[in-house]
């Protein structure tokens, strides 16, 4: 009953948010706590709700810091010389900036944290994207989708969790993977490719008046077949300007937050705050925390200057958190009704005696949904073991195993599970329930096309 219960109430919840019936907080917490009444065990909600809260509230803390760590970075123009660096590579060509776009999720994803990785790379495209009248959901399935490939490295946590769930070396689980990997990237690579192929049919070749785009009611002008002809094409937003090359800057370039005497100050901070997570020195949350308050100082000496900045940055801290928040109550019931165990136990039962000796690639596909429908944590320290134990009986070793149970998270980032997709979706003013129909499809093909890589090159 519980397994019927739990695939209930996450099918339940993906299609209320999916054809905008409820607004994904709301869904977050009403579904599963009229669920938790009907399993019998309303009386204890407030225990599995609370659970859930202390299990990310870590997590929602991190969040809250980083977003305003990484505000004051643009603010101040610490990543301008990056967005001017991929902004003049895409120039007005959409095909060039959906490409740009999984480029620089891919970079900036080497620090291992997705909500660093979304904060830069939308802060950096989104004005492009909405001046030149692109669709922002390419923008958040590409940056997902290239994260979520990232996301194995050992330092990101999915490769550290399956080497610390079957005790094992996370360079041996990790290192033999890269070929696969790097096959996964490039798709996603071709992928933007045709996404941006698409969009330039869509909206055509477009370039900038010769004018200086103000700050609002920027005007476009396109480029119709090559002929010449120029006619408006969108209007509004603000915050990006035309660079003397015809391209956009991305950021005004005449703000008045910048603190260009303090660049390299703001640059040594943030490459010691990412050496410090990347070595663990520290929580981070904590991280964060000083590294926000630190930054804050510096960059804003005067205490009014600090609260506006604040204030700026208040609206994109209250959604995330309050969306990690709401995710809780779905956890904390998924987990505490005993939903997620069941689920497992079954999906585990229901592999065929036969596909014993080929549980590398059972475990490599069923990472796709349960790394989707379940946290890493639940995956990896509760499924993983089991799958491991199956292989083992049938002499498929642990390491092949924890390989495949990687292959998946291209999809898990765009999980409703995942408090960094919120940070996405907010900052590119996304519905979650239209990123959600957009992406997983390709998310999807992205992590079957790892598994086939790992499958060839005898990986797995």
């Amino acid at each position: 009953m519980l397994t019927v219960l739990g695939f209930a109430m996450i099918a339940t919840f993906l299609v209320l948010i999916m054809t905008k019936k409820m607004s994904p907080i709301a869904a977050l917490v009403l579904i599963p706590a009229l669920f938790c009444v009907a399993v019998g065990q309303g009386a204890r909600l407030g225990d599995y709700v609370i659970d859930g809260v202390g299990n990310l509230a870590p997590t929602a803390a991190m969040l809250m810091f980083a977003i305003v760590y990484f505000g004051v970075m643009i603010d101040v123009g610490l990543f301008d010389p990056i967005v001017r660096a991929i902004l003049r590579f895409c120039r007005a060509d959409p095909l060039r900036i959906v490409v740009g776009t999984a480029v620089l999720a891919s970079i900036v994803s080497l620090d291992g944290d997705g909500s660093t990785t979304f904060m830069i790379t939308v802060s950096a495209m989104y004005p492009l994207y909405k001046r030149l009248g692109m669709s922002p959901v390419v923008l958040t399935g590409v940056a997902a989708t290239a994260n979520g490939v990232m996301n194995t490295l050992p330092w990101g946590g999915p490769t550290a969790r399956a080497a610390t769930a079957l005790k094992l070396d996370a360079a041996d689980v990790f290192v033999p993977m890269i070929p696969a990997l790097g096959v996964g990237l490039l798709f996603v690579f071709s992928l933007a490719y045709v996404l941006g192929r698409r969009e330039r049919g869509r909206v055509g070749r477009l370039a900038l008046d010769g004018a200086p785009v103000p700050e609002t009611d920027a005007v476009l002008v396109a480029v119709g077949g090559g002929n010449g002809d120029r006619k408006t094409a969108s209007r509004g937003g603000a915050g990006a300007e035309e660079g003397d090359d015809g391209g956009f800057r991305g950021l005004d370039p005449e703000r008045a937050t910048l603190r260009p005497r303090l660049y390299w100050f703001n640059a040594g901070l943030t490459v010691v705050l990412l050496t410090a997570m990347i070595l663990e020195l520290l929580p981070i949350p904590v991280l964060f925390l000083l590294g926000a308050a630190l930054a804050l100082t510096v960059n804003y000496p005067d205490m009014a200057d600090q609260k506006a900045r604040i204030a700026a940055h208040a609206e994109n801290v209250l959604n995330v958190s309050g969306m990690v928040f709401a995710a809780a109550v779905f956890t904390g019931v998924l987990t505490g009704t005993g939903m997620v165990e069941h689920m497992a136990d079954w999906l585990v039962a229901a592999i065929p005696e036969g596909m014993g000796p080929h549980m590398g690639l059972v475990t490599g596909l069923l990472s796709l949904p349960l790394t989707y429908f379940m946290s890493n944590d639940g995956f990896y320290f509760g499924v993983l073991p089991v799958l491991a134990e199956a292989g083992a009986a049938h002499g498929v070793s642990s390491l092949e195993i924890a390989r495949a149970s990687i292959v998946g998270q291209a999809l898990h980032m765009s999980s409703p599970l995942v408090p960094a997709v919120y940070v996405l979706v907010g900052m590119a003013k996304v519905e979650f329930g239209d990123h959600t129909r957009f992406t997983v499809k390709w998310a999807a093909l992205t992590s079957l096309v790892v598994l086939a890589a790992a499958l060839l090159f005898g990986i797995v």
